[in-house]
């Protein structure tokens, strides 16, 4: 029974990460994150620059290299494609099933915590989505990933410990050379916080710090040593005070957040085993207060730590994104395939109070995101009609029921498999029908293509309160962007022919203050998914083409 099973879990994961590689180019870049990370090694391919990463044909330094250089590499390789940049991102994703996989072999002594680990990261619907259109936090939750597997490989397989810890040093500096400080930083705080929790703080000498800091910046310090050799300060610093200090101290680029804001992301970003989190700490408890299974015990604390003091840290930036702790999500999957093996039981048996409760969650909250679907995409009126979601919404809701009742029958490995199941035909759909038919509310590519046809060397391109900064990669020139509406008009005034993406209730407002004659070239629907047009079906808004060289 033990090896059917196991085989049918492997069949499972086969299952989950097919999906990840299904019909990459199917669907234009996403603004705005992707649209850096697929031009950025354009560019540097263009101008056979690797050391000055430029976007937009201007300097672009917010971000350390390794990214670039990655996609740039697949680019040589393969050619320049979206789909190669997100083959790029998959693969990271693989990484990280991989790494979650043997985490839970370190943490739990189950044999079907492994697999169920991997599943539960990789059948994750924010995970998948993550994994086809964000390159930087990909990457460098792959380094921090990477980072924690082999300190813990370190901890649990003490024999080969120097052999780990070296690669746990690589991975700093790769993570460094990804995103920043940030990668040496959490690692840092946590690990020292394990071996406090266990009054082990002397063993800091066994960690090979000194040795281990020269590994992280040889990897990480030469291009730093060549930026400041060309340009002094300038980009290190406004990379180390303004991308790094002032998101800790300032709020940048969002609303300001409370401090319990990634209490409220935890849930929903690491579906499903998340939802599993109160079980997996009462059991913790209980073993630690049993003094049981000591070395895989020993792990998952590092696993609860990991998780904690990530939150904890970011809890007390001023600037707060949902994907600042995205480097949790393997210590999740690991701690949750542990927990779920272990709750498991084939045959009729006293009921695991904890499973059933939990599973009930996940069926509720299953069922509740299908009905959310149903409500915002498919319906008699939807205002966003998309392929696929009434039927995966529909699959979501008979899976959600169908998990939060199997429990009560004691059937605990029909409701992991219904909800591994119903995951996997989720990400199926959006990967084949959903992403692909979304695309009717993307208005780079048709938008672009129009001026293409209309628009000669001289022209300016110019952006004005539209965030579409994919439109220069299809494109291949550089766009006036960020522009006010004063600027757009002294522009517009000039005796330059310019052709001006907008949205198109700014143009209705401000058209008779341009001062001169302007005309639409081009137009379409856009998206506008926040919760309160969806709720209220405002009418997908539109972005306009206009230019001040009218034809008759």
């Amino acid at each position: 029974m033990n090896s059917r099973v196991k085989a049918l879990l492997l069949v499972l994961l086969a299952a989950a990460v097919v999906p990840f590689f299904v019909k990459l180019a199917d669907s234009s870049i996403w603004d705005a994150n992707e649209a850096y990370y697929v031009e950025t090694p354009r560019e540097m391919i263009e101008s056979g620059d690797y050391l000055n990463p430029s976007f937009n044909y201007e300097p672009r330094f917010n971000k350390p290299v390794l990214s670039y250089w990655i996609v740039a590499g697949l680019y040589r390789v393969f050619g320049v494609s979206i789909a190669v940049e997100r083959l790029g991102i998959a693969a990271l994703a693989m990484i990280m099933i991989v790494a979650a996989w043997f985490l839970a072999r370190a943490a739990s002594s189950h044999p079907w915590a492994p697999p169920l680990a991997a599943l539960g990261l990789a059948v994750g619907p924010r995970f998948f989505m993550f994994s086809r259109r964000i390159f930087v936090d990909m990457a460098v939750t792959t380094m921090m990933t990477l980072t924690l597997l082999f300190f813990a490989l370190a901890e649990r397989y003490p024999s080969r410990r120097r052999l780990f810890l070296t690669l746990m040093y690589v991975s700093v500096g790769l993570g460094v050379l990804t995103k920043g400080p940030v990668a040496a930083a959490i690692p840092f705080l946590v690990f020292v916080t394990y071996l406090a929790v266990h009054r082990e703080l002397g063993r800091l000498r066994e960690m090979m710090i000194p040795t281990g800091a020269m590994i992280a910046l040889l990897i990480a310090a030469p291009w730093y040593v060549a930026l400041y050799l060309q340009h002094w300060w300038t980009y290190i610093t406004g990379f180390f005070i303004g991308e790094n200090v002032g998101r800790f101290t300032e709020t940048i680029g969002v609303q300001q957040r409370g401090p319990f804001f990634y209490l409220k992301v935890l849930p929903g970003d690491m579906l499903p085993w998340s939802l599993c989190l109160p079980a997996i700490v009462y059991a913790w408890l209980r073993d630690r207060r049993a003094r049981q299974d000591g070395s895989s015990l020993r792990v998952r604390t590092l696993l609860l730590l990991w998780i904690a003091v990530t939150i904890v840290f970011f809890s007390l930036s001023q600037t707060k994104q949902d994907l600042y702790v995205f480097p949790i999500v393997a210590a999740v999957a690991a701690l949750g395939g542990d927990w779920v093996a272990r709750s498991i039981r084939l045959q009729p048996d006293q009921r695991n109070a904890w499973f059933t409760a939990t599973f009930a969650v996940i069926g509720i909250v299953m069922a509740a995101l299908g009905g959310v679907v149903i409500y915002l995409f498919s319906g008699d009126t939807p205002v966003y009609l998309v392929s696929g979601a009434r039927e995966s919404a529909l699959i979501m809701i008979a899976g959600g029921v169908l998990v939060a009742v199997l429990p009560w029958l004691r059937q605990t490995f029909a409701a992991v498999a219904a909800v591994l199941g119903v995951l996997i035909a989720f990400n199926w759909m959006l990967a084949l029908w959903s992403l692909p038919s979304f695309e009717q509310f993307k208005p780079v590519v048709p938008l672009s293509r129009v001026i293409a046809q209309n628009a000669g060397p001289q022209d300016v391109i110019a952006h004005s309160e539209v965030a579409l900064p994919s439109m220069v990669y299809y494109l291949r020139r550089h766009i006036e962007d960020d522009l006010y509406s004063d600027q757009l008009a002294e522009l517009l005034r000039s005796d330059r022919r310019v052709f001006a993406v907008l949205p198109a209730d700014r143009y209705e407002a401000l058209r008779g203050g341009y001062g001169v004659e302007t005309c639409v070239v081009a137009r379409h629907q856009t998206a506008d998914i926040k919760l309160r047009s969806l709720l209220e079906r405002w009418a997908p808004p539109e972005v306009l083409v206009i230019t001040n060289k009218c034809r008759p």
